[in-house]
């Protein structure tokens, strides 16, 4: 067998299938247009309704190399050679065209003849009834009986779901030798172990499951293939793993080069270095997609897989970032045919870069807590950390259990693993039972119309008004023939003006009215494809099936609508070319009050930059653009440099928004039919909504008109009551502000010498406790920084002091716990001694070894905690 490389292997596997008819489609997203799933984590998910019915596929068969991305085993990514988080998909497709006849000769054919491998080494599974295929492999590839083995639902028959499509399938599976086997005699197909390796896996749709577990014939067939190319290289490569391929080589020595580590050299080194080889791509393809960091949904298992790199990082001596050093291997390993991580690149950089900056501050704050804990178990002889506490280090700080095994290790201690692992799987528990997604199908009702009546055509480019059949009623979820006034129905007509909600834009309101029926239209979105349905309440007469209606767009609202989409694209370009080109769209909304669009860039937008934007925007405006729609092909709108918005997904033929000699975007979207329409532009609001996002708010047409008055008369009533010129506010409100920071400075001042004069008293009243001076006061009124300053005067007057001051103030009160370096030597922990008196008085709180508060204390409590205080520190000396 000739040795290939991944990208020959990838181009030859399409090549093959070109060559046999099938149109290739280049990689799908990772972010699916399917809310069942969070990413692509299979070639078929794009195509899934060809496979489910809901569509008509455009061509009868296809072949992907499609990129994925799996997450429900990522904690044991780096653990083995063959999980990974990132991988890619060859994967051949039939919508009904042929079946496995001609599915099964052409895998064996492309393994064997094109690939190479050794015909005597092939074995194939088959579903353990699908007698078909086992002819096929017998009579007509010519496989010998004994290397078709027979398995069970679990091993060899696919769905989609519970119910839907499924059918039997084939596995093809290679023998790598017996230097490969778990050495167990009864290693054989089937074996977990390496030796006989699944390398192509066939699936059969040919049944439709119901809710009775009942298989019935499909009326259409159809074939869906995987083969991951990671998997295809070790075999072909004759690498240990996928980790020892080209695919991953030069990444796996990029990080060893980084660390100083040699691979193959210590177990724990390589599994840390596996788990930065897989991820770094996950990443580079999830940002790479618009993906950033967040607390939920994608962006949290980006934020998982970076700081579980960071973690493991750690472990092999990378304490610096060290994330996009890796970054220049990775792109130019898969620029090729992945050009998004190129055009990515900048935005990329900046969000590892940053995420590994924010990790790194967490690490330190788990470090401390892994610290105490360990500190806490010696001081009462125990010799192993509770599993839960390794739980909370894991889930809360990023710890990996390895790395809290191997500090503890080294302080003598060991750590609970079953304790860790039933803490892991009730989290897993109560993820699954979070994350329990409804099934991938529509709703019946929804399926049905969408395959009765396909797509609604949309006539609201040109009108407002339109003349439409009602070809269809659902009320309360099932169909209906009519409806009566005061009745909710979702409407379905012949054609719409109807803009419905997409891409941002908010859907149209208006009426649809009869003779003596009138219907208000709430909402209109797609239920199903492009099937629009419009969500009515009746307000006069009957509405019914078959009846002859008017569509009527609310048109004042769609007006303003139009503004606001237009001032959006217009936005977009403006903070391009202000902000850098690394800027993209990472979200918008578009309503006839406002427009709101999220950028990916990684700092506030300051307020210079916010003008120069504006005046961009309102120059274009002014300048009163006449706007070109254009429909063609997505790559002739690529070259006119046509902005493609990451969450839309396109077709062959693409609507391109053009303002001639500014920006063109992608867009279906409705639009005012030049630049001066839109009247006026205002940025009202910039906030971030995560760590690498910023959000506008602005306001355009009359919304941004009543805006800029609202602001006039407030600023005319801010200089009335100040009794200054309207333009001149700012400096007086300056003035009035210094003037206040003078008297709170003298207040303060005032309340601390006040304070000071009763620091003999207090120092008279100090308690000697093991050599340590204990001075506890109690005031009425004191903020928490009087009570620092003065702790800070208390301590320099008496050495080997442990001082605790309380202030209460109406129903609040407070303690500020404060130990010199020579009372922590001997023993003193400020925040450990805040936690027990935190529990004396009903509050709560804790800090450092040197300083440390307690809040949220019943006032009546004050003196209960002060007094408690000798006996807490006794106990503490003590131990």
């Amino acid at each position: 067998m000739e040795w290939k490389s991944g990208r020959n292997l990838r181009e030859a596997f399409i090549s093959f299938f070109e060559e046999r008819g099938h149109k290739h489609y280049k990689s799908f997203p990772l972010v699916p247009d399917d809310p069942t799933v969070l990413f692509t984590i299979a070639g078929m998910v794009p195509f899934k309704p060809y496979f489910l019915g809901a569509r008509e596929p455009e061509v009868k068969r296809a072949v992907t190399a499609q990129k994925c991305l799996r997450t429900n085993d990522i904690d044991n990514v780096g653990r083995t050679g063959r999980h990974h988080t990132f991988f890619e998909m060859l994967g051949n497709f039939s919508f009904g065209d042929y079946f496995k006849e001609q599915a099964i000769p052409w895998g064996w054919e492309f393994l064997t003849r094109v690939v190479g491998l050794e015909a005597d080494r092939m074995y194939a599974t088959i579903y353990r009834d699908d007698d078909e295929a086992f002819e096929i492999w017998h009579k007509v590839v010519g496989l010998s009986k004994e290397r078709i083995v027979r398995l069970g639902e679990d091993d060899n028959f696919w769905a989609v779901g519970p119910v839907g499509p499924c059918g039997p399938c084939s596995e093809l599976i290679y023998d790598q030798g017996p230097e490969f086997s778990c050495g167990s005699p009864s290693c054989g197909v089937g074996c977990s172990c390496d030796r006989y390796l699944e390398v192509w896996n066939l699936v059969f749709m040919q049944y439709d499951r119901d809710t009775e577990g009942v298989l019935r014939p499909l009326p259409k067939k159809n074939i869906d293939t995987g083969m991951g190319l990671e998997r295809l290289c070790s075999v072909v490569q004759r690498a240990k793993n996928d980790f020892g391929t080209d695919l991953f080589r030069p990444i796996v020595e990029r990080v060893c080069a980084l660390a100083g580590v040699r691979y193959g050299s210590d177990g724990r080194q390589d599994m840390a270095v596996r788990v930065i080889s897989d991820h770094i791509r996950a990443m580079a393809f999830l940002v790479a997609d618009r993906v950033l960091p967040s607390n939920e949904g994608r962006g949290y298992v980006l934020r998982r897989i970076i700081r579980r790199s960071i973690r493991y990082g750690r472990l092999i001596g990378l304490e610096r970032p060290f994330l996009t050093e890796l970054l220049p291997v990775v792109i130019d390993l898969m620029a090729d045919p992945y050009e998004e991580l190129v055009e990515g690149r900048s935005t990329i950089e900046q969000v590892l870069e940053l995420e590994e900056r924010r990790f790194a501050r967490t690490l330190e704050q788990g470090t401390e807590l892994l610290e105490a804990e360990i500190a806490s178990r010696l001081s009462r002889k125990e010799t192993i950390l509770p599993g839960d506490v390794a739980f909370v280090l894991y889930d809360t700080y990023g710890f990996p259990l390895e790395l809290t095994e191997e500090i503890c290790k080294e302080r003598g201690l060991s750590v609970d693993r079953e304790g860790f692992a039933r803490e892991m799987e009730r989290q897993r528990e109560l993820a699954r039972a979070a994350g329990r997604r409804p099934s991938s199908l529509k709703e019946d009702v929804y399926l049905e119309l969408y395959g009765e009546l396909g797509d609604t055509p949309f006539e609201g480019y040109v009108l407002s008004e339109a003349e439409a059949s009602v070809l269809a009623l659902v009320k309360g979820g099932a169909r209906a023939k009519t409806a009566g006034p005061g009745e909710e129905v979702e409407v379905f007509l012949s054609s719409t003006p109807f803009y419905a909600q997409k891409g941002g834009q908010v859907g149209d309101k208006g009426w649809i009215e009869a003779d003596g029926t009138r219907l208000r239209v709430d909402d209109v979105k797609y239920a199903e494809g492009g099937l629009v349905s419009h969500l009515c309440t009746v307000e006069e007469g009957r509405i019914s099936a078959g009846m002859k209606v008017r569509a009527i767009v609310d048109e004042e609202r769609r007006w303003a609508i139009r503004r606001h989409h237009t001032a959006t694209h217009l936005l977009h370009e403006a903070a391009v070319r202000v902000l850098g080109p690394h800027v993209r769209q990472a979200g918008s909304l578009v309503t006839p009050e406002y427009l709101r669009l999220d950028l990916s860039h990684f700092a506030p937008i300051s307020n210079d930059e916010m003008k120069k934007i504006e005046e961009i925007v309102n120059a274009e405006i002014q300048a009163n653009v006449p706007l070109q729609v254009l429909l063609s092909s997505l790559e002739d709108a690529k070259a006119l440099g046509a902005k493609a918005l990451f969450e839309e997904k396109y077709g062959e033929e693409v609507r391109v928004v053009r303002v001639p000699g500014f920006c063109a975007e992608l867009c279906g979207g409705t639009h005012v039919d030049a630049t001066g329409d839109i009247g006026l532009f205002k940025i009202v609001r910039e906030e971030g909504i995560g760590a690498d996002a910023r959000r506008i708010t602005a306001v355009a047409g009359m919304p941004a008109f009543n805006c800029l008055r609202q602001a006039y008369e407030e600023l005319r009533g801010a200089a009335e009551r100040l009794g200054a010129d309207m333009f001149a506010v700012c400096d007086q409100v300056g003035s009035l502000q210094d003037e206040i920071k003078s008297l709170r400075r003298a207040l303060e001042e005032a309340k601390l010498q006040a304070l000071a004069a009763r620091i003999d008293d207090i120092l008279s009243k100090r308690e000697e406790i093991g050599g340590v001076s204990v001075v506890t006061a109690a005031f009425d009124g004191a903020d928490v920084g009087l009570l620092r300053e003065l702790g800070d005067r208390v301590k320099s007057r008496q050495p080997r002091s442990l001082v605790v001051l309380a202030s209460r103030d109406g129903e609040r009160a407070q303690l500020v716990i404060m130990a010199d370096e020579a009372a922590v030597k001997v023993g003193v922990h400020a925040g450990k001694l805040a936690k027990e008196v935190a529990s004396l008085a009903g509050g709560g709180g804790g800090g450092k070894a040197q300083m440390a508060q307690v809040g949220g204390i019943d006032p009546s409590k004050v003196e209960e905690a002060l007094n408690g205080v000798p006996d807490i520190l006794r106990r503490m000396l003590s131990s």
